[in-house]
Formats: structure tokens, C-alpha cells, sequence
């Protein structure tokens, strides 16, 4: 079994709420166990900002000089990504910005990276993956804390091409 297969099944556990699969073939031993729910959706939604944006709203209507001023941030920003790339996550795990604790990050917002530059480690299965971008650019922004969950194709970093 090849690590894209491997990846594929986390992908298909994660969805399916499974708990745990044993697989046993002659040549491995593979266990996936998937956290309980109420475990994961904690971290989840603290970490995720469109849940914190969306709660907001729906109290905005009741103030309209309020809800006029993030409807007008909200088209800018989205016309200001669309000018970026976006590195997006390859597998599900937890996102680490630094090699270990007493590390500086791999990258920090504003500097120039080039294809092939390791940006962050996901950990998946006790394995770190050093994620590598596959664009040359300035970092502006990124996506995600240090040490939360990710999903597959999730956003990380904006860069800016050069």
C-alpha cells in the first residue's frame, strides 16, 4: 500500500464517521482510528473564522450602518485574494508552522519564498510531513493557527506571485 492510498483511506475514515479501521495484510498493519466528534468540532470551531463571522451576522440587520460597513470590507477582500495563490493543505492533520517548539517558523508573513521551500508540517498518523510550495512568492497572509486540525485542500497561505 502506497502513501496515496494511504492518505486516500485517512480521507475516506475522516468522512464516513468510523471510529476505528484495522487493516492486516502479510507484508503491514494499519490502524486508523478517527477522534469522537465531540472532540474534534471544539477545536474546529474555535479555529475556523467564518463560524465566528457568521454569528455576528444575523445581529447586523438590527444596526444598518453596521451591516453596510462589513458587506463593503467583505467584496474587498474578496477581490484582493483573487489576485493571490493559495498553498492548500495535501492530506488531513495538524498544522505546525515550525520544525519543533524552539524553532522559528518555516515562513513568516512577508517573506519570499520559492518553489520547493518547506512553509509548514502536517502531522498525520505520527508521520510530519514537510509540505513544500509549489509556487515562487511573497507570503501574505496565513490561514491557519499553529497546532489545529486542517482538511484535505483546506487553505494555508495566501502568497503573492512574483
Amino acid at each position: 500500500m502506497d502513501i496515496k492510498e494511504v492518505q486516500n483511506l485517512i480521507k475516506f475514515v475522516a468522512k464516513s464517521g468510523v471510529s476505528e479501521v484495522k487493516i492486516e495484510n502479510k507484508d503491514f498493519k494499519l490502524t486508523i482510528k478517527n477522534k469522537p466528534e465531540y472532540v474534534t468540532s471544539a477545536p474546529v470551531a474555535t479555529t475556523v473564522t467564518a463560524i465566528p463571522a457568521s454569528i455576528p451576522q444575523p445581529a447586523a440587520p438590527a444596526a444598518p450602518a453596521t451591516a453596510t460597513a462589513p458587506a463593503a470590507e467583505t467584496p474587498k477582500n474578496e477581490v484582493d485574494d483573487s489576485k493571490y495563490i493559495t498553498i492548500k493543505a495535501p492530506i488531513i492533520g495538524t498544522f505546525y508552522r515550525k520544525p519543533s517548539p524552539d524553532k522559528p517558523p518555516y515562513v513568516e508573513v512577508g517573506d519570499t519564498i520559492k518553489e520547493g521551500d518547506v512553509v509548514c508540517i502536517i502531522e498525520a498518523m505520527k508521520l510530519f510531513n514537510e509540505i513544500e510550495s509549489e509556487v515562487s512568492g511573497k507570503i501574505v497572509k496565513v490561514l491557519v493557527d499553529d497546532a489545529t486540525p486542517v482538511e484535505f485542500d483546506q487553505p494555508l497561505f495566501l502568497v503573492e506571485p512574483l
